[in-house]
């Protein structure tokens, strides 16, 4: 009996100290570890690729952003702002209705298939709308010239990047409504554009919220003056 009760204090000790030990361990000393090797070694990814403007953070270089009017009374969808470039469409956003406390955006996907009339729907409707927003008086866009990324979302819905393709076809656009010169703003674009990961991997890419950064400080400065 005093076996019994002592060989089982013993077990109970040992599994106390081995909880204790691993607790401070893994609960403790490895997410320091973590943490302070992240800050040491990627320090602005570790924080979530934070993107500062004016002395305050505006976004992050891995979130994609609208830029939109404010609704008018009576509209369910806000406008876009011709004035900035303008990122992929994200028909697979969602938002919650459990916790409606908080208003939450979903990310995802449509998940509609390639011959769903709804997509097609969708992109025919997105293909006359870029047509429509991107033609100046002086620069006709032709469907030809929309790229894919123009009228379809990405698999989060939340793609910081364009295509340069889609980035050069806004250039008129954007010249025209901040008055600057299409040169000015097509410099903008090549500056931003970035290359493929190591040279040989994705695609060439431009992301939305640092142009549309560089295109307000360009504007700001004065612009073509």
């Amino acid at each position: 009996m005093n076996n019994s009760v002592a060989n089982t204090a013993r077990l109970l000790g040992a599994g106390l100290r081995a909880l204790l030990v691993l607790t401070v361990l893994c609960g403790v000393l490895y997410p320091l570890a973590v943490t302070g090797a992240a800050q040491a070694l990627f320090h602005d990814k570790a924080n979530g690729s934070e993107i500062k403007a004016d002395g305050r953070t505006v976004g992050s270089e891995l979130i994609g952003q609208r830029y939109d009017l404010p609704l008018r009374k009576g509209q369910k969808t806000p406008e876009p702002d011709l004035r900035w470039f303008q990122p992929r469409p994200s028909n697979g956003l969602g938002e919650n209705s459990v916790n409606t406390q908080h208003r939450l955006l979903l990310s995802g996907a449509t998940n509609l298939s390639g011959d769903s009339k709804e997509l097609i729907a969708q992109v025919k409707d997105a293909k006359e709308a870029v047509i429509k927003d991107n033609s100046t008086a002086s620069h006709k866009v032709s469907p030809s010239e929309v790229p894919a990324d123009a009228v379809t979302s990405s698999g989060s819905g939340l793609d910081p990047h364009i295509s340069p393709s889609y980035a050069d076809l806004q250039v008129h656009r954007v010249a025209e409504r901040n008055h600057v010169s299409v040169a000015r703003v097509q410099t903008l674009v090549d500056d931003n554009t970035e290359g493929r990961t190591l040279g040989f991997m994705g695609e060439p890419r431009v992301n939305v919220l640092r142009l549309n950064i560089a295109l307000k400080e360009l504007t700001a400065g004065g612009g073509d003056s």
